[in-house]
């Protein structure tokens, strides 16, 4: 007659504890010591007639657990009672309490996280589509790739060339205004097929009044929206390109009026 045994598969010996534990609904604070030692002993041994390999896990264990038993067995010392001192007596199972506990909660938090694998593994997404058809249409900028410090950079470089010049100071009394300026620019470009250099607009005898009046009325139509600027590198002249809509309407005294 043969005999056939069924082993469970156990991570370690604090498992195969916790197995007996559950087992015989024992408490885990209140353990039978001599029958879980007893189980936990036979257990090893089918291991060992299987000739399954027993870790040295398994066998540490055992040895705990013999040892614990005989320390529940021999007789307690006597109580030495002294006055206003009671000594607390110290149980041999408490340090393998505490690990079961501490093996048990991370157990089961093991079988939350391979549940919400399980749940997570049934569900399947979408692949990734192009969603750039849906996105709303927007306008080119104007100002793409030209910031205002760089205009302020080449006006600065423009200024810095007219103050290198020799030249003998004047006075006059003919004034400009930033309205009057920017028709003269809007008439330049519209004269103009090609992209105008920023520097060319400052070019020529001009004095410091009408360069900024001239550098305002720059910042004026790229407010307007009328003018594009783009500068192809570090450093390099900005190119000014009039984008053709007209400001002769648009221009009010109200809004400019310097």
């Amino acid at each position: 007659m043969s005999v056939k045994y069924k082993l469970e598969i156990f991570e370690g010996p604090l498992d195969l504890l916790l197995h007996l534990i559950d087992k015989n609904e024992i408490d885990i604070h209140d353990i039978p010591i001599a029958q879980i030692t007893e189980q936990y002993m036979e257990y090893v041994q089918t291991m060992q007639q299987l000739e399954l390999e027993v870790t040295s896990e398994f066998l540490v264990m055992a040895a705990t657990l013999l040892s614990i038993k005989s320390k529940l067995l021999l007789p307690k010392p006597p109580k030495i009672e002294l006055e206003g001192f009671e000594e607390d007596e110290i149980d041999p199972r408490e340090e393998l309490v505490m690990k079961l506990i501490e093996y048990r909660k991370y157990k089961s938090m093991a079988e939350q996280l391979r549940e919400m694998e399980v749940a997570r593994s049934l569900i399947y997404s979408r692949e990734p589509q192009d969603l750039s058809p849906f996105l709303p249409e927007t306008t080119d900028n104007p100002l793409k790739g030209v910031h205002l410090a760089d205009l302020m950079l080449a006006f600065q470089r423009t200024l810095k060339r007219l103050t290198s010049r020799n030249r003998v100071a004047r006075i006059r009394r003919d004034e400009i205004s930033v309205k009057d300026r920017i028709t003269e620019i809007v008439r330049l470009l519209e004269a103009s097929r090609e992209p105008v250099l920023f520097s060319s607009l400052f070019a020529g005898d001009r004095v410091r009044e009408e360069m900024v009046v001239t550098f305002l009325a720059i910042l004026e139509l790229m407010k307007m929206k009328q003018i594009n600027c783009q500068q192809s590198g570090l450093f390099d002249d900005i190119m000014i390109q009039y984008k053709g809509e007209g400001v002769g309407n648009e221009i009010s005294a109200d809004e400019i009026n310097y």
